[in-house]
């Protein structure tokens, strides 16, 4: 465990112990300092106390407060005092006893200031690349308080007084007309909607100064709005305007897409035409999906790195400046500049494009034949740089554009470069990540499931199209003594390899249990205990599971679900109906309380298990969810269809060509005569 003044890179933190009821157990003198709450005053207390009263906290008791206590981002505190200060917060479990389950768990809880978080620790690496960008940014709290501020912001704030530590934009600023702020910032409060290019003109010293204002909102970890950034840049001038609105839509479209791809060719068209007539993106083949990226892009045998074209632009159709496609393999010849760059690390900057005789371009015509034919007069070349590796190299051309690079153009594109280098590295690491998780899911997902002689099955799993990652859905059938068959579905909380790994040890646990020949309620129990026992070795915090084991001499099916939706049941006239089951504790909670429910299921019914990726999205929940199910299957099943063609009928009715938004795992079973 991290000693409690030494979270987060060295920056000293509030710590305070709270149980599992919500109660404070424990206080330290730099918590007292942060809320102004000595320790015999808040000793004994809800958590609650510390939460604002505005209308968005609990009241303080039980449940309510264990909601606050795991979540770890931004949230607020209000001090003893009424201030409400915007903090970031850690919590970490703690466990008292020998056994895990003999007693409520209670949290160590760090918080450290939002403005003191972002000059500290792991802060200092994101102040020191906004610093050098020329664009003032700053926070505010839900008061209209500036509470940080970048150092553009400080260098504006002698002609712009709206940037002062400490200072709300309620006061009267003279010559300012905070009015139209206020209600902008309330608005994105409000409705959570950024508001983009707000333009604001005043007069300083008897010149007059335009503003491009964008606000966005903060959110704190329990997804409420805790205040709003503002990113401000003087476009003045109209070479400002120009890169203003390069970087407004850099801010918009890199890293809006999780694919090196799309994210190199979003760089490519970016820069054209303000910043270069000609742009090109070349990648080593270690970043292409599923590979390593290494310190230096891997060569062939003749020491030359290995480059794929990932994304070129030009201001002339078909990009006649290029001499490779998009996905074509490059040539980097050796003593050129890209070679300068990857191993330098520093970019090339060529005002005047050396063409005579002696360069490098007498190692590569077909480059030299191009920059002959077009005119290519000057370049800039660019490491693309993350986390200490070379992802790759930008190049920057112009040819239409009679004017030489500057300074600044160079400062504007590595600018561009940083930003798309980190989108990049993003992109490949959640790919990476995704197709790990894919790969291992599929892996642990039955590969032959069947049913018998009496039920028909058939399965269908859907991965999220968004960017959470891989889930933990599964489903299985397991044949059992008498022609029996158990039926299982269930959904690991998290995403990821973790909670792929941990699907994959709940499936066999559930294997392992079902041929014990336990009833429904008490294989959950077996498994919520073997679970909670053994929490350390699962990493997901949880699972839902729905056990249904049906009876072909009784004609009956036994279920108990731990936290899952119950099953939709089609009946042979086309009724669709879903019965209602004891819901029971998630899996691992450790309390085993399920209950088995008993139905009769004539031959031709349909049951249909699934997680809850089929019925709940962000703007419906999971009543909305289960009566589109029913419609979906009430619809389909009239159709003489398979069995597969059934799942995969269903599901296309109810995501359709939108990407799923969770991971969908869809079991159907029918009973046959």
């Amino acid at each position: 465990m991290e000693a409690a003044g030494s979270v987060r890179g060295g920056a000293t933190s509030t710590v305070a112990v709270v149980d599992g009821a919500g109660t404070v157990i424990g206080w330290t003198q730099a918590a007292e300092e942060l809320t102004g709450y000595p320790a015999a005053d808040i000793l004994g207390r809800p958590i609650g106390t510390l939460l604002p009263r505005d209308g968005h906290d609990r009241d303080g008791d039980g449940d309510g407060e264990r909601e606050h206590l795991p979540r770890t981002g931004l949230t607020e505190v209000r001090r003893r005092d009424g201030e409400v200060v915007i903090v970031r917060v850690e919590a970490a479990s703690l466990t008292f006893g020998d056994d895990a389950g003999s007693r409520q768990g209670s949290w160590l809880v760090s918080a450290i200031p939002a403005a003191t978080e972002l000059s500290t620790g792991t802060g200092a690496l994101l102040e020191s690349l906004i610093s050098s960008f020329p664009v003032a940014m700053a926070i505010w709290d839900r008061n209209l308080r500036c509470v940080w501020m970048n150092e553009a912001a400080e260098k504006l704030s002698d002609g712009y007084p709206y940037y002062r530590v400490g200072r709300s934009l309620t006061e009267v600023i003279e010559g300012i007309d905070t009015e139209a702020v206020q209600d902008a910032m309330r608005k994105v409060l409000a409705d959570g909607r950024p508001v983009i290019d707000r333009e604001a003109r005043w007069f300083h010293r008897s010149h007059e100064r335009a503003m491009s204002i964008s606000l966005f909102p903060l959110e704190g970890a329990d997804g409420r709005p805790l205040g709003v950034r503002s990113v401000a840049l003087d476009f003045s001038n109209s070479k400002a305007r120009d890169h203003l609105d390069l970087l407004r839509e850099a801010s918009v479209r890199l890293g809006s897409t999780l694919d090196v791809t799309k994210t190199a060719q979003e760089l490519a068209e970016l820069a054209i035409p303000v910043l270069a007539d000609h742009v090109t993106v070349d990648l080593p083949e270690s970043m292409l999906p599923g590979e390593e990226p290494l310190q230096r892009p891997a060569t062939t045998e003749a020491g030359i790195p290995v480059f794929r074209r990932a994304g070129v632009a030009s201001v002339h159709d078909g990009t006649p400046q290029s001499s490779w496609e998009r996905q074509e393999t490059v040539f980097v010849p050796p003593g050129s500049p890209f070679m300068e760059v990857l191993h330098s690390r520093r970019p090339h900057f060529e005002p005047v494009l050396d063409t005579s005789p002696g360069t490098w371009l007498d190692l590569d015509p077909d480059r030299a034949r191009t920059v002959h034919a077009t005119g290519m007069h000057s370049l800039i070349v660019i490491p693309l740089q993350a986390r200490g590796d070379v992802l790759g190299v930008a190049t920057f051309a112009r040819t239409t554009n009679p004017a030489p690079f500057t300074r600044d153009d160079l400062q504007l594109a590595e600018e561009l470069v940083t930003r798309a280098a980190l989108s990049l590295d993003n992109a490949r690491r959640y790919t990476r990540e995704r197709l790990t998780a894919l790969a291992l899911q599929r892996d642990l997902l039955p590969h032959d499931l069947c049913g018998t002689g009496t039920v028909e099955v058939a399965s269908r799993y859907l991965p999220s199209g968004t960017h959470e990652g891989v889930g933990g859905d599964w489903y299985d059938a397991i044949h059992l003594p008498g022609a029996r068959i158990a039926l299982v579905v269930g959904d690991v909380t998290g995403h990821g390899i973790n909670a792929a790994a941990t699907m994959g040890r709940l499936r066999t646990a559930v294997r392992t249990l079902a041929y014990l020949d336990l009833p429904p309620d008490e294989l959950l129990t077996h498994l919520d205990h073997l679970i909670a026992r053994d929490a350390r070795g699962f990493e997901a915090t949880g699972a839902t599971c729905l056990y249904v084991v049906h009876d072909p001499q009784t004609g009956r099916c036994t279920m108990a679900t731990a936290g899952h939706p119950p099953p939709a049941i089609v009946s042979p006239s086309g009724d669709v109906t879903f019965p209602s089951l004891s819901a029971g504790t998630p899996i691992g909670v450790g309390l085993g309380t399920f209950q088995s429910h008993e139905l009769y299921l004539p031959a031709g019914t349909l049951l249909a298990l699934y997680t809850d990726g089929l019925i709940e999205t962000r703007q419906a929940d999971l009543d909305t969810g289960m009566a589109r199910l029913g419609d979906a299957l009430a619809r389909e099943a009239r159709q003489s269809v398979t069995l597969e063609r059934l799942c995969t009928a269903v599901i296309d009715s109810i995501v359709g060509d939108a990407p799923a938004e969770d991971d969908i795992a869809l079991l159907m079973a029918r009973i046959q005569a």
